[in-house]
């Protein structure tokens, strides 16, 4: 008797700045999920928060056509635990694909732990620190790994004033703004001077009431695919040359203006140095499944800085994520297997704990 597929619901889309981008990730996850293990689900959610299953692509994937480059955001409106769940002799794993905010940071995830679900990637607290910048410094920093410096401000606690004075004393100009929950370098600004700070805190606070404020650090952008659970796995590294003053939206997704190295040309000791690094500060945030993290290198410097971890990294033809694992020696089909099985191993894990007082 042949073994049951695999029922695989991709969720993309989402009410984040990052809408667009989760559309392209997931037709290429989709387009690659091997279909004689995977009953692929694609479902939707709209720019309102409603849920769409999109029958018409899952029908060309039946039918072996090709996806389009980007996965419209269509089909009949459904129930979120109706479709998610299936039915019960079914054995599903969800793949959120939800970059950005109400997807990456926690929310999504605890959905599906309420609905019992094995989920692809971090659990609700690793996904909410990492998309919480300010908040992942801080682990980070209690776990002794090496970051640049920064300031956190909140809006409507900390004094405005006060943050421009602390900024420019601690961290000198040029330095670098971003709201602490987002993605994909959306609402990042360069300031130069108070004026210019000022401004970018602004367009920070229109995308949280968190910023981030870091020291501009004049160093090679390094980035580490990872993956596993307890005892995750590091890839090779990747370098990326930003098109533009940094590695921002317009480089990453529209102009792909920047140059990305994949392996880092970097020397053996370094390599092995950010690949245990990366490890690191995955474990200490408490990831499972994947994360991207981000480093800067000053050479002859302070040497590895860690910029950011991410947890639902972009799965784009472009994106670093399965470019570094294939470079490896994990093609994009085994690490879409490799992912499944991990979220099956966390799922089985949690599900024998005792909830008997």
């Amino acid at each position: 008797m042949s073994t049951p597929l695999i029922r695989l619901v991709v969720l993309y889309g989402g009410v984040s700045a990052e809408h667009d981008v989760s559309r392209v990730s997931a037709a290429h996850v989709l387009a690659a999920a091997d279909r004689s293990k995977y009953q692929l689900i694609p479902v939707g959610i709209d720019k309102r928060g409603a849920w769409h299953r999109n029958d018409a692509a899952a029908e060309a994937l039946a039918a072996g056509a090709e996806l389009p480059n980007s996965l419209d955001v269509d089909g009949p409106e459904v129930n979120p635990l109706q479709v998610l769940a299936g039915s019960p002799e079914d054995l599903t794993v969800v793949f959120p694909l939800l970059h950005g905010p109400h997807g990456e940071d926690g929310t999504v995830q605890g959905m599906l732990e309420l609905f019992k679900l094995p989920y692809i990637g971090c659990g609700v607290l690793a996904s909410s620190v990492c998309m919480d910048k300010a908040m992942a410094k801080e682990v980070a920093a209690r776990a002794e790994i090496p970051q640049c410096k920064w300031l956190t401000f909140r809006d409507g606690v900390d004094d405005p004033r006060q943050i421009l004075t602390d900024a420019a004393d601690q961290l000198g100009f040029p330095m670098f703004v971003k709201p602490a929950n987002m993605g994909s370098s959306v609402g990042v600004s360069r300031a130069e001077t108070l004026e210019e700070l000022d401004a970018a805190i602004n367009v920070a606070l229109r995308y949280d009431d968190v910023v981030v404020i870091e020291e501009a650090v004049v160093g090679r952008e390094i980035e580490v695919a990872v993956l596993g659970n307890a005892a995750p796995d590091a890839s090779l590294p990747g370098e990326v040359k930003p098109g533009s003053e940094f590695y921002d939206y317009e480089d990453k997704y529209i102009t792909g203006a920047a140059e990305l190295m994949i392996p880092a040309p970097l020397s053996d000791e370094a390599i092995a140095d950010v690949r245990e690094l990366a490890a690191d500060a995955f474990v200490a945030l408490r990831c499972a499944g994947l994360a991207r993290v981000d480093f800067f290198y000053e050479e002859g410097g302070r040497g590895w800085l860690l910029n950011e971890v991410n947890t639902i990294p972009g799965f784009t033809p472009a994106s670093m994520y399965p470019k570094m694992w294939e470079a490896t020696g994990i093609g994009y089909s085994d690490l879409i297997d490799r992912l499944v099985t991990l979220a099956l191993e966390v799922h089985r894990r949690r599900s024998s704990f005792s909830t008997e007082h």
